[in-house]
């Protein structure tokens, strides 16, 4: 490869080192950065794995559970700081709350001890004034292995605990929950279009070095 073949390899490298969970997870259109990530880069400590060796397969509901926790208060502390009691007390049952009504698991792989955790949450649909449930996607992504090591799937009813049945979000959420959608469909579309960028510069670079007709495979020189 060419002196400048080889420093626009290395710029790849960097950016797939550098932007990784962005390129994996916000393809998918999770929102990844730290003030909107439920967990960032939390150890995995060595009491949550089982006799097997592995993280034992209760600990991803709880990854889940503090994942949602944190999703929830990342309104209160950066996203919407002026309802921040409302968005606190959404994991109290003060007034409205979120009650998890279910959650399923899809394992990927054994997650062992040490590794890191981050935890994402993306909000299935678009909600509206009619919405009583928040149907959440749940990333949980083992930072050593650079890819998911499960997949959560949480339905969350919104709950009024002073009137003793299901209720529609107040409308300051309802605004920023649209938005959070918004955002999750525009990180979708941008990292997509990254992660096509870098697969037509890696294509270049493999045309323009081995993958040539007129290529031919070095196996080294023979020294007598």
């Amino acid at each position: 490869m060419s002196a400048k073949a080889v420093d626009e390899a290395g710029q790849l490298l960097e950016v797939l080192g550098r932007d990784w969970r962005a390129l994996v997870a916000g393809s998918e259109g999770y929102l990844t950065s730290e003030k909107r990530a439920g967990v960032h880069r939390q150890n995995i400590v060595w009491g949550e794995q089982d006799s097997m060796g592995h993280v034992n397969n209760v600990m991803y509901v709880r990854f889940a559970e503090s994942g949602r926790c944190n999703w929830v208060r990342n309104y209160s502390r950066h996203v919407d700081p002026g309802h921040k009691r409302q968005w606190e007390e959404l994991l109290t049952n003060r007034s409205i709350g979120l009650i998890l009504k279910s959650i399923t698991v899809d394992f990927k792989f054994p997650m062992t001890w040490p590794d890191r955790i981050s935890v994402y949450h993306k909000l299935r649909s678009r909600p509206d004034e009619s919405t009583q449930s928040l149907v959440l996607d749940v990333l949980i992504m083992s930072e050593g292995k650079q890819r998911p090591a499960a997949r959560c799937l949480e339905d969350v009813v919104v709950y009024d605990y002073k009137a003793g049945k299901k209720s529609t979000l107040e409308p300051f959420m309802l605004a920023q929950l649209k938005e959070t959608f918004d955002l999750q469909e525009a990180a979708k579309k941008e990292n997509l279009q990254k992660i096509r960028l870098i697969e037509d510069q890696l294509r270049s670079l493999e045309t323009n070095s081995w993958d040539r007709l007129d290529a031919k495979e070095d196996f080294g020189t023979r020294h007598n």
